[in-house]
This record gives C-alpha cells, structure tokens and sequence, in this order.
C-alpha cells in the first residue's frame, strides 16, 4: 500500500461528474506535452484570456459549468449510462445509451465539429483572442470530455454512475463513484490534491512512461481510432473500451462493508486509473493536433 493515511478530509468534493477538477487540469496539462506548436498557438486564440493559453488551465471549466443555471443543459453530456450486469455482462449500445439531449460520446462528436469550425476561423484571421464563446466553449468541452469518457465509471449506469452506491475509503464514507474520480488517484500519487496552474510530478511521470511505452498495453493501441474525421465513431470506442472495466474490476469483487484503501482494491486499481489518465491525456494531444492540420 503506497499510502496508508491522507487527509481525506480535504477530498470530501461535492462532484458527481467526473475526475475531480484537479485531476482534469493535470490531464490537460500533460497533453499541452504533446501538441505541436502550431497547435498550441492555435488553441491559444481560441480560450478567453483568463485561461494564458492553456487546455490544462481550462480543463476543469465544463464541471462547473455544468452546475449552473445556464449550463444545466450539459450536465448529462458527461456520461453514457450503460445497463451492465457485472461481472458477467458489460456492453454498450449507443442507440439505447445515450439519451436524449445527449451523453459524452455525442457531445465529443458535436463538440468536435465546432472546434474544426474555429480552427478554420482562426487560420483566416477571424477570430482572435477568445473573443468567440462558442469556440472557447467548444475546446474547453472537448478537454475535459477526453478525459471524462475514460473515467470507468462514466461509462457505467449501474447506481447512476456508482454515485448512490455507498463505501467506505480510509476512514470516510463516500461513494464509489467519488472513489474513481479522486480518491484512488490521491492514494496513488501521495498527494492530498493536485496544483490547478502546473503539471504535478506524479502526471510527469505518466507523460515519460506514455513517450517509454511503459504501460501493460502499447501506445500505438490507445490511438487506433484518433481521426477527429470521425469523431462518433472513436468516441464511441473510447467509452465501450472504458466500460470493460466494469466487468473487469470496479464491480469484480466485494466492495461494501470494507475499506476499499486497505483491502487491495484500491491498489489493484493504481495501475488502471494510471493508464485511462494517460490515455485521456495522449488521445487529447493527438486529438487538438490533427484537428489543426487537417
């Protein structure tokens, strides 16, 4: 067990969304690791000026907004409910998924569409300096969808996303949803948060292990849909992919009535919230980058 007590008490978010915000801004930050230049000096006249260019400082932007009265709308976008009967049965049907109004493999699709919109705007001299909302939003949503669509449990319906199934995590009770989001990734890196503003060492280090290939399945396999042409399509990959781990481990054991820091499960789970978050990061690199050219 690499931590064995944290303080937990600062972990306690209100977030029934997706990776906590701090772990969104990491994301982003190391896939900043992986743009082009041109890419990035693309994408800075997109963000509003708040954010100084970075995806990293804007990546946690769509969770907020998502609690507001104007962006209620979106709440649902971050999300494909599943109906999983784990561990036998997992699988995911778009058609039967996705609600109306959307879910995080259509708004990945949509979202995409835009962004290529404002891409073009940008290389025409049309737009400048954030001063397009839509376009901000548009790449604000893609930056925290990639990494929503490859949080397990975002692609899971069973007790609304893990959200009213009760646990126990150190010595607080939560619920396992919040489990995936933060608490399990904070055991893990040794940290109680991570900064909002830079890459943490922790997500360094996944970014040099993503450039070594040292994970358990190789790189060049995360981007064997990474064609922004086909946005749907990958989209839709990404989350099947992620809601094999329902069957696989988030429900393949005994998780009530223990204490999920101490049983092992949440150290069986290290190695795979390290892979979905280079992943997310890796794949929106890639992602931004071929947007941009073409």
């Amino acid at each position: 067990m690499r931590v064995q007590s944290l303080i937990y008490g600062s972990l306690l978010l209100a977030s029934t969304i997706a990776w906590n915000a701090d772990v969104h801004n990491q994301i982003g930050f190391m896939a900043e690791k992986f743009l082009d230049p041109y890419t990035t000096s693309i994408l800075q006249q997109i963000l509003e000026p708040q954010y100084n260019g970075s995806i990293g400082r804007a990546a946690a932007w769509a969770d907020a907004y998502a609690h507001t009265k104007e962006g209620a709308f979106s709440y649902q976008w971050h999300w494909i409910d599943t109906r999983d009967e784990p561990p036998a049965l997992c699988a995911l049907h778009f058609q039967r998924d996705c609600r109306k109004g959307g879910c995080v493999v259509s708004a990945i699709a949509n979202q995409t569409e835009v962004l290529r919109g404002c891409i073009a705007a940008v290389k025409s001299g049309g737009l400048r300096g954030g001063t397009n909302l839509t376009c901000s939003y548009a790449l604000k949503w893609i930056s925290h969808f990639l990494g929503d669509i490859t949080q397990p449990l975002h692609a899971s319906g069973i007790a609304a996303g893990g959200t009213l199934f009760n646990v126990t995590f150190g010595n607080h009770s939560t619920q396992l949803h919040a489990v995936w989001d933060g608490y399990i990734v904070y055991a893990d890196s040794g940290v109680s948060k991570f900064s909002n503003l830079s890459i943490s060492p922790f997500m360094t280090n996944l970014v040099s292990r993503i450039r070594k290939n040292d994970f358990c399945e190789p790189t060049y396999e995360w981007l064997a849909c990474s064609d922004p042409s086909t946005p749907l399509e990958c989209a839709l990959s990404w989350a099947r992919e992620s809601n094999v781990w329902t069957c696989d481990y988030v429900y393949s054991q005994t998780i009530n009535h223990t204490n999920l820091l101490t049983s092992g499960y949440a150290e069986g789970a290290y190695p795979i919230v390290e892979l979905q978050i280079s992943k997310a990061a890796l794949r929106l690199g890639i992602w931004l980058n071929r947007l941009v050219y073409g």
